[in-house]
């Protein structure tokens, strides 16, 4: 949906004009939570904006139908996205969980409500300072469930920028935890290794 939004008549028409207004103000949003979070770790409010965290949105939209026997599958199994950032709208009926001291947690919606995952890369250049959430979506018999996930990410686009932990928050004692790395050669391992449980971070820490 950014920086080159699909022609609109590529979108369905149901949900064509909601898509784009939408994308306008996920955009917003985001603009702030990456001034927000770059003030939070102690850095210029643009840092994380001219690291071109914001430049690209990708919008996937869920469709999971009731589900009969729940206990036989999975709507989606264990991972964390490899995104900067994830905002995920849900319908009332919910289903995302979230792990938490080896725990999973309902991420129960809440109307007007919007979720907010830290992804990968966002662990990546902050060094561990933000960890990227594991999270999964059980099947329900309740249903359908309908949810709309944008991430900000430029995995679906060509990037040769070399990613690593940030200079400024890497010090003696704080060493870096990662090795340098596109986002095209970390996606296209994410993918590959598929969604398994475990992170790819894995695969690139030093």
């Amino acid at each position: 949906m950014a920086p080159d939004p699909p022609p609109p008549e590529d979108l369905p028409v149901a949900c064509r004009d909601a898509m784009m207004e939408y994308t306008k103000h996920v955009m917003n949003l985001g603009d702030l939570l990456f001034e927000l979070l770059s003030e939070a770790l102690g850095l210029e409010s643009e840092t994380l904006k001219n690291m071109d965290c914001l430049k690209s949105l990708l919008m996937i939209c869920n469709y999971y139908p009731p589900c009969p026997q729940p206990d036989l599958t999975m709507g989606i199994s264990q991972h964390s996205d490899n995104s900067f950032l994830t905002i995920l709208l849900q319908d009332n009926i919910g289903g995302l969980q979230i792990l938490h001291q080896d725990s999973w947690v309902d991420v129960s919606p809440i109307p007007g409500a919007l979720v907010i995952n830290m992804g990968d890369f966002l662990q990546l250049i902050t060094n561990d300072k933000f960890v990227s959430a594991n999270h999964r979506v059980p099947a329900n018999r309740e249903g359908p469930r309908v949810s709309i996930a944008s991430f900000f990410s430029s995995s679906a686009l060509p990037n040769s920028t070399v990613y690593g932990p940030m200079k400024e928050l890497v010090t003696e004692e704080n060493p870096p935890k990662y090795k340098d790395i596109t986002i095209k050669e970390y996606t296209e391992g994410y993918f590959e290794k598929g969604l398994d449980g475990t992170s790819y971070l894995s695969n690139i820490r030093i």
